[in-house]
């Protein structure tokens, strides 16, 4: 019979109690208000959002790259594991406790990423960190955008939806540099995010995960250079002949 789980920490939130709980030394679960949002068994889609997100860039000097989201820093650690030296990762992360179990009991189980130099770790919400970045034109674009949150788009999220919609994207797009990548984390594909990410320079493509008999899937959208910079459309042949 599996050992239980024991609570480890805790702290109240408005979506309710936030969770740490551990089984042996290193089998560890995050839950919210009862509901599970996440193991350490089941890493599979998070890895490949990272995986995945870094390759897309890879070759980039010096890349700057934000992740929403740290929960068991997972996806922090693939990123790490797939940069340079030279490589800035910023980690937006809502709740303060999960940056200090990340550093603390929870490092022995993601190879210590919260811990990397190369991490800057904020206390904030992963789209005010966009909208700050997109309206100063001083600042760095990002490289890559990974958002590994517990919410992911779903088929029902409209355009007024204040993650997934037409005005997160907008400056979502404007956050990064052309040819950048954004990621993000689902469980089940959306058509409605599709097309939004479309309408507002990104194009989108789908990668399906599976794993702890889990079926979730990632997007990368890439972002398109504005019209005005692509480079027009020619034809070699015409007017031509073979002599």
């Amino acid at each position: 019979m599996p050992r239980p789980f024991e609570q480890l920490d805790a702290v109240v939130t408005p979506e309710g109690l936030l969770e740490l709980r551990r089984r042996g030394d290193k089998d560890f679960m995050i839950l919210i208000g009862g509901r599970v949002l996440m193991t350490s068994n089941i890493t599979t889609s998070e890895r490949v959002l990272a995986q995945k997100g870094c390759q897309a860039i890879a070759g980039t000097v010096k890349p700057n790259i934000l992740i929403g989201g740290l929960g068991l820093g997972f996806t922090l650690e693939s990123a790490l594991q797939a940069m340079p030296s030279d490589a800035t990762v910023v980690v937006a992360e809502l709740n303060e406790k999960v940056i200090d179990w990340c550093r603390g009991p929870v490092a022995a189980v993601n190879g210590g990423a919260a811990l990397d130099e190369r991490v800057r770790l904020i206390v904030a919400d992963v789209t005010k960190e966009i909208a700050r970045v997109a309206a100063a034109a001083s600042e760095p674009r990002y490289d890559a955008i990974l958002w590994d949150l517990y919410v992911g788009p779903t088929r029902n999220g409209g355009d007024r939806d204040p993650l997934y919609g037409d005005a997160s994207l907008k400056k979502t797009c404007a956050a990064l540099r052309v040819g950048g990548v954004f990621g993000v984390w689902c469980e089940t594909p959306s058509p409605g995010f599709e097309h939004r990410l479309n309408k507002h320079g990104l194009t989108p493509e789908l990668v399906r995960t599976k794993g702890g008999g889990l079926h979730h899937a990632v997007y990368l959208a890439t972002k398109r250079p504005p019209r005005s910079e692509r480079a027009p459309i020619t034809s070699g042949s015409e007017g031509r002949k073979g002599v």
